[in-house]
């Protein structure tokens, strides 16, 4: 993982050492905060090359070479049902997460910094969370001014719940 990552503690944030803390990598996405367990995090790239793959997913941008292995670019503007980033917001960032064996770009905004946070701020999805959102969300953590959507890596990227639906 890059190391320009910070990390800050919240309100909510306890110790690292203690085994109640939790550790997230923030990104935007639509000025949307989310949040990705640290441990899952094996890189942060800035922008990539992308080459198309036909008949993908359309939440698949397609597929880039990381240190010789292909790697799955997902958009998650589309994955989440956003807005595309308007033109002329530069290319974003992505963060290279690993899903049953296979690495996946999933291509955000911009990526924050990192937060240790307490399991007792914990909170479950609420029931006015976006029902899509909901489906990806392992939970949440309202911050002092904004509210962090935990993903969960392998529900986000279980591509048959999304094309069923």
């Amino acid at each position: 993982m890059a190391n320009d990552l910070v990390t800050r503690r919240s309100s909510e944030a306890v110790d690292v050492s203690n085994e109640a803390a939790q550790q997230y990598v923030t990104v935007f996405v639509a000025n949307q905060m989310f949040g990705f367990p640290v441990l899952d995090v094996h890189d942060v790239l800035g922008p990539q090359r992308i080459t198309r793959i036909p008949l993908s997913p359309p939440e698949v941008a397609g597929s880039l070479n990381l240190r010789g292995r292909i790697v799955t670019a997902v958009d998650m503007r589309r994955r989440l049902s956003l807005p595309p980033a308007e033109e002329g917001t530069g290319k974003g960032m992505s963060v290279v997460v690993e899903c049953q064996g296979e690495l996946y770009s999933l291509m955000v905004d911009q990526v924050g910094e990192v937060l240790n946070l307490s399991h007792e701020a914990f909170e479950h999805n609420p029931s006015t969370l976006d029902p899509m959102w909901r489906e990806v969300s392992s939970g949440i953590y309202r911050l002092d001014k904004q509210l962090l959507v935990l993903i969960d890596v392998d529900r986000l990227l279980d591509f048959s719940r999304s094309q069923a639906a």
